[in-house]
């Protein structure tokens, strides 16, 4: 599905932060990859938005490390380092299991977050391995809304598109996330009894094995080159 389909998104009134919007998701869900050139021309006449508009856009998504500019040349999808690999994790690891550690009781948006495990369910048995590495960011980002805070989930929305540029390293996709989603489901069992400390240790090993992993891919590839 092309940028055209989102153009609806943006309202009569749209915006750089709107256009932004678009573009992280898009991000996110693995439609732009790292080091691809962007278009102010395909995509501004996509989503129908001004140049300036756009570059204002560019801008903002530099800001959050989702893009570069290279004098010259243009704006691409940024390639995230290894060194951005443990920052990431690192973050993830302080917000997520915060955010779970603190249950003491089945939380009122368990049937959402089980369903984000659903849909991995579902990808796995299509060997929709792209799709399933999407259920399992929008799976953490929903265990991080468990605080409450607009400003997490925010932050957790950057964080995600981030984290979708670091697993284009992985070769073998389904090497990498299939791996989890049994994870997913034991993780869920055990926050749908209210015992936040148990999540919150279980989910710190999830984190740091999903982390030793990346790592070691970043090795392979730069061995390989």
């Amino acid at each position: 599905m092309g940028l055209e389909a989102d153009r609806g998104l943006l309202g009569r009134t749209s915006t750089a932060e709107r256009v932004a919007g678009v573009l992280r998701t898009r991000v996110s869900e693995g439609y732009f990859l790292p080091g691809v050139r962007l278009s102010e021309q395909d995509i501004g006449n996509a989503l129908g938005v001004s140049r300036n508009t756009l570059r204002e856009a560019f801008r903002l998504l530099t800001h959050e490390r989702l893009l570069v500019h290279e004098l010259n040349r243009g704006v691409f999808v940024r390639v995230p380092s290894v060194e951005d690999v443990r920052d990431i994790y690192r973050v993830r690891k302080i917000i997520e299991c915060a955010a779970v550690r603190d249950v003491t009781e089945k939380p009122a948006a368990y049937e959402k977050i089980a369903s984000t495990v659903a849909d991995g369910d579902r990808a796995a048995k299509q060997a929709q391995w792209q799709d399933l590495g999407t259920a399992n960011i929008r799976f953490h980002a929903e265990l991080a809304a468990l605080t409450g805070s607009e400003r997490i989930v925010e932050l957790m929305q950057a964080l995600a598109a981030e984290l979708r540029l670091v697993f284009h390293v992985m070769a073998d996709p389904r090497r990498f996330h299939e791996r989890y989603l049994p994870r997913n489901h034991e993780i869920l069992d055990v926050l749908a009894t209210g015992d936040g400390i148990r999540t919150a240790e279980m989910l710190a090993v999830y984190l740091d094995d999903a982390e030793a992993q990346l790592v070691e891919a970043y090795a392979e590839l730069a061995g390989s080159r």
